[in-house]
């Protein structure tokens, strides 16, 4: 791909313009109220809510859903659009019935929440493995493939732009939450217009298949020739049911990834944490509908790629030695593009990495800071120095990350998946530890430090199941799929449902029959907090008819 003179000048006023804004909202930060360390960590009481929600999609969104989930369209279809509707149902639920437990019971991290639930054991044991999970699997993996992606478009080596998006997460990290939070608003402007851009250039290309123009043309010309990839559930017999596997997308462990990951992630409570609310409530709830145009900005794309590649409009673009390599849709979309259209993309492509990579550092520092090295080690440390702690544990953990992204394989085994399935192996035990945490006051240390271990065994147990054992008794309740090698799996997404059901038994069980410690204390709870006002439910109501109306019309 070639990028002209245009394209640069585009994607240097996008740098400058969110380097100048980050600068005017660092200086503009008002000292003098709150701590110097919430202020840094969570900008207390100053992101408004449309802020929150456009940094929740900007942290959210990156090279794993531009290229990873534009290349699953690009093979399964719209079918894996699921993450990104499903989540917007789940940011209600978690504004209607998690962030008010946060926020009544003062909870600004999430081994926070672990210590005044659970204990400090449990609080400290979780701190440590969500920093190591956040730096080597998800900070390596958007650095990694958001440095793929740039090198295809851009011609420079990975490891130039390894260090470039590195180096500019930083900068914009080390300003604090508020930056990032209003710096996110102009990476997720960035992020749809490109994105939406995109996709009608490939719809329009779609459509000269047929002899017409336009995206509205492209569109059904789209649908008449991929009518396969419009199944938004897949039947036992498609080659990706292991992936997706049918009603499970949307009743079973699909649940427990999008619970676990928008409300008991750091990475992503983070944002509304120091709001009031209202504000938080309405900020999820914008975060919600942005979600709902995620498909047609990432999903689409790879579909259209797909259409065109059968068609032969594409050549040998998406070939690696022969071989269809999926992931390339996106960035052969890109090179497609117009002189100065393609800057655009490119700036969004940008924009999702940075955005995510400075949202996932801040919580890594954040974690760290609060829960570790004051505690731990400087339990009288100033707010300044604290702020300075977070600073210099952004800098190492993007310095580990960029160091250690190229040994983990991570194009081979691809980007989407490899965040998916080790998030995966611990996201049931994680959930049920926080909503037994919420909602049963009998929920033990003992049962948290089961959940914390018990969960991730399960999960390594049932993955290497097959290995061992014949599954195929399993296949006529749908719990086994032939993973068409003849050998019978638990998917993926099956698996996660299991575990959590039998990580929350078994903490009812310890809960139950051991003692009752000290150290596990109930959270402030009443009906009263769960209450929306008018305006929120009307929009949580809009954003429930939308996704019956698309899973009706495309089931």
């Amino acid at each position: 791909m070639k990028i002209t003179s245009l394209d640069s000048i585009v994607f240097l006023i996008y740098f400058a313009v969110v380097a100048a804004y980050g600068i005017w909202v660092y200086r503009r930060k008002n000292h003098s109220s709150g701590s110097a360390s919430r202020d840094y960590f969570l900008a207390e009481g100053s992101l408004t809510w449309w802020a929150i929600g456009a940094s929740l999609i900007a942290s959210n969104i990156s090279a794993e859903q531009f290229i990873g989930m534009s290349g699953s369209g690009f093979k399964i279809g719209m079918a894996i659009a699921v993450y990104e509707l499903m989540a917007a149902a789940t940011l209600i639920i978690v504004a209607v019935f998690f962030m008010p437990v946060y926020l009544k019971n003062h909870i600004y991290t999430m081994p926070q929440f672990l210590e005044q639930r659970y204990g400090k054991g449990v609080a400290t044991t979780m701190a440590l493995f969500w920093l190591g999970l956040y730096i080597v699997v998800n900070l390596t993996s958007i650095l990694y493939l958001g440095a793929i992606a740039i090198s295809s478009i851009s011609g420079l080596s990975v490891g130039a732009c390894m260090l470039f998006l590195a180096v500019f997460a930083t900068v914009i990290t080390l300003g604090g939450m508020k930056v990032i939070g209003y710096t996110d608003v102009i990476q997720v402007v960035c992020l749809v217009i490109g994105g939406l851009v995109t996709t009608w250039i490939a719809l329009d290309l779609v459509a000269g298949l047929g002899g017409g123009k336009g995206a509205l043309h492209g569109t059904a010309e789209l649908f008449a020739r991929a009518r396969g990839h419009f199944d938004m559930v897949l039947s036992r017999d498609h080659p990706s049911y292991m992936d997706l596997p049918g009603l499970s997308i949307l009743l079973g462990g699909i649940w427990i990834a999008n619970l676990n990951y928008w409300g008991c992630n750091q990475y992503i409570t983070q944002r509304a944490l120091g709001a009031d609310l209202p504000t938080a409530r309405k900020g999820l709830l914008f975060a919600a509908f942005l979600k709902l145009l995620m498909p047609v900005i990432v999903v689409l794309p790879g579909i259209a790629a797909f259409a065109l590649d059968q068609a032969g409009a594409l050549g040998g673009a998406l070939r690696v030695g022969g071989e269809l390599n999926p992931d390339r849709a996106y960035p052969t979309l890109l090179a497609l593009l117009p002189d100065g259209l393609r800057g655009v993309a490119f700036a969004a492509l940008t924009a999702a990495v940075v955005a995510s990579l400075a949202g996932k550092a801040n919580s890594i520092a954040t974690i760290f800071t609060l829960d570790i090295y004051r505690k731990k080690f400087a339990p009288s440390a100033s707010e300044e120095r604290m702020v300075w702690v977070g600073r210099l544990t952004v800098v190492a953990a993007m310095a580990i990350a960029v160091v250690i992204a190229p040994m983990l394989g991570i194009d081979k085994k691809g980007g989407f998946a490899y965040i998916q399935e080790y998030t995966g192996f611990v996201s049931p035990g994680i959930l049920a530890m926080f909503l037994l945490g919420f909602f049963w006051k009998k929920a033990t240390n003992a049962a948290a430090m089961f959940a914390t271990v018990g969960g991730l065994v399960f999960s390594i147990v049932l993955k290497f199941l097959p290995t061992m054992m014949d599954l195929s008794f399993l296949a006529p309740i749908g719990f086994a799929a032939d993973n068409g090698s003849g050998v019978y799996e638990i998917p993926f997404i099956d698996r996660m449902f299991l575990v959590f059901c039998a990580v929350a038994a078994g903490m009812v069980l310890i809960s139950l029959l051991g003692k009752r410690d000290g150290a596990a204390k109930a959270m402030v709870v009443d009906r009263s907090l769960f209450r929306v006002d008018r305006g929120f439910a009307i929009g949580s109501a809009v954003v429930c008819l939308l996704l019956a109306v698309v899973y009706g019309a495309l089931w």
